[in-house]
């Protein structure tokens, strides 16, 4: 299965909390979190101030049948947690490869959400990738302990362009082969 294919997205349990398809209801929440600087400062795409319009049209891209990414909402509402706790995604890059990329709303940092979603999300793998890669800033070493404890190897060094920042940020890009 490709990931452009996928006709059911599918609900992934973790521990805590479910990975979930993004729905319009999850707008308002989304732009909370994502809306806050310090959110968006460690992700590539959310620009701060979060512009209107920006999470209906993030909502849009990624539910459309032909989307080049999955992303799941972090979901604790099974726990009696927050309905909306972040997002994680995976986006595809080659045949077989993608790219996991995640955030995590303040109120959830330091609690190990990051780590359980990308662990349930690596576990279920359910784009059938035979690589998964993840970049994160280097000013973020948080993010990247929690790729490195999931079984992601370094690869190396790299820059990306962060629209919060509106400047390029030094990058250590990781991997990590599923087959």
């Amino acid at each position: 299965m490709k990931l452009e294919t996928i006709d059911t997205q599918p609900t992934i349990a973790a521990g805590r909390f479910d990975l979930r398809p993004p729905r319009a209801s999850d707008a308002g929440l989304l732009a909370h979190y994502a809306g806050d600087e310090r959110v968006a400062r460690n992700t590539s795409s959310i620009p701060h101030p979060l512009p209107p319009g920006t999470v209906e049209a993030f909502l849009t891209r990624v539910t459309a049948p032909d989307r080049t990414e999955t992303v799941w909402v972090i979901d604790g509402s099974r726990d009696g947690g927050s309905e909306v706790m972040g997002a994680i995604g995976m986006k595809r890059v080659d045949e077989g490869q993608c790219e996991i990329g995640y955030w995590v709303a303040h109120a959830f940092w330091n609690t190990g959400v990051a780590s359980e979603a990308v662990g349930a999300l690596v576990a279920a793998n359910p784009c059938q990738c035979r690589t998964i890669f993840a970049s994160v800033f280097q000013d973020n070493p948080v993010s990247a302990r929690v790729v490195t404890n999931h079984g992601f190897s370094y690869l190396g060094d790299a820059e990306t362009f962060s629209v919060a920042r509106n400047a390029k940020v030094p990058t250590w890009t990781y991997s990590r082969k599923m087959d």
